[in-house]
């Protein structure tokens, strides 16, 4: 098998897809398709003086890099492999037929309530604020830079990128192939051109000249705590735990991160990819002078991943099992949460249909009520109550 760089994980390469493959012979042979034609790294220099700027990349708060040994990877491989995991799910990933017409006819012009649509993955379509939102978009085949291998999807995106509306603003969270999508993307923007309309892209910090090399000028890099206001909507990017990498020579030369968005109908939360940290509880802390209960209270919804966290012992630090993802919701102190980043293309070790039933546990033990924590249809669209602040008490005029 391919040897990895000594100053290089080869934790990156499982995000790729080739050594998911149970023949390690076409893994071989993937690997170096890779190392041939893969995409080139951003190496761009930053100021070292934010401690998560380093000469070496960026890196976590609180554990730095994410680090695991060549023969870690094998460990888990050949484990998985005698155990003949994962295994094959019990029931599909739950599915139904979008509204499109509902989807497309979306302007907020009109007070239409806020709504969700769950495209798979962690593609959610968030229409708020009058806006088009998209997180992490893959309507791909396969999540990888080549088409003949990698994890493969298991199911259709829950909305044809044909049927989608619009997009106005689209929040890329870390640059590994199954949040950034380079067919999606090129399709994307081209959509909004055919209708003489333009997509944003809002990106980690060193991802802009990706976008520029294939044409798409209007893409803005934000670095942690970074604001950006679009049309009304004010866009921030936050910490998280993971890390980047999408060749063997780039690994940490871009950030990572998630988006709390306040839209005057929606406050939400997207998490992205991640593992467990205290920047959750970071986060909610530094936005709690917004979310006081005369100015509606705290985040309405968060889109938290649930999924691809088994072995404990390999995936721990860079991806949350559905019992941290709960912790996160109560750090955040969101007063709902959709779980993301399951049910659509096999990662990890656990059945796709684990993880539904291991939130639906975790819920009930950390004392959630029905509702507050639950998952979604491929397709499924669910409306949402806008947002209420209480109107401000005038004070009495002096006599």
């Amino acid at each position: 098998m391919l040897a990895a760089p000594p100053s290089s994980s080869p934790l990156h390469w499982y995000d790729r897809g080739p050594f998911f493959s149970r023949n390690f012979a076409i893994a071989r042979l993937a690997a170096l398709l890779l190392a041939l034609t893969g995409c080139a790294g951003v190496n761009a220099q930053y100021s070292p003086t934010p401690a998560h700027h380093t000469e070496e990349g960026f890196k976590n708060n609180g554990i730095g890099a994410i680090d695991k040994s060549f023969g870690e990877l094998i460990r888990w491989q050949s484990e998985r492999y005698a155990a003949g995991l994962p295994k094959p799910p019990l029931v599909p990933t739950p599915s139904q037929a979008p509204d499109i017409a509902a989807l497309q006819g979306y302007t907020g012009m009109s007070k239409q309530a806020p709504a969700i649509t769950w495209i798979g993955h962690a593609s959610m379509l968030v229409q708020s604020g009058g806006l088009n939102v998209l997180t992490d978009p893959i309507f791909s085949s396969r999540a990888s830079p080549i088409s003949l291998f990698g994890p493969v999807r298991k199911h259709p995106p829950g909305v044809a990128l044909a049927d989608m509306p619009v997009i106005d603003v689209v929040l890329i969270s870390h640059n590994h192939y199954d949040h950034l999508d380079r067919p999606s993307v090129l399709g994307i923007a081209q959509r909004a051109r055919d209708a003489g309309q333009s997509t944003l892209f809002l990106v980690p910090l060193g991802m802009k000249s990706w976008f520029t090399d294939m044409g798409i000028a209007d893409a803005v890099e934000l670095d942690w705590w970074d604001k950006y206001h679009h049309k009304g909507v004010e866009f921030n990017f936050t910490p998280i735990q993971h890390w980047s990498a999408r060749s063997f020579t780039d690994r940490s030369q871009t950030l990572w991160g998630g988006f709390a968005v306040f839209a005057p109908d929606l406050h939400w939360y997207f998490a992205g990819d991640t593992g467990y940290s205290t920047d959750f509880a970071d986060t909610g802390s530094r936005f709690a002078d917004r979310h006081t209960a005369s100015q509606g209270g705290s985040f309405d919804l968060a889109l938290i991943p649930i999924g691809a966290y088994e072995p404990r012992w390999f995936l721990k630090d860079q991806h949350v099992n559905p019992q941290e993802a709960v912790q996160i919701h109560r750090d955040l102190r969101a007063k709902r949460s959709v779980g993301i980043h399951w049910g659509t293309f096999e990662l990890s070790d656990e059945s796709l249909d684990q993880p539904p039933q291991d939130l639906a546990l975790a819920a009930r033990a950390q004392g959630l009520a029905d509702g507050d924590f639950s998952v979604m249809a491929l397709g499924e669209t669910r409306v949402l109550a806008a947002r209420q602040s209480s109107p401000v008490r005038q004070q009495p005029s002096p006599l």
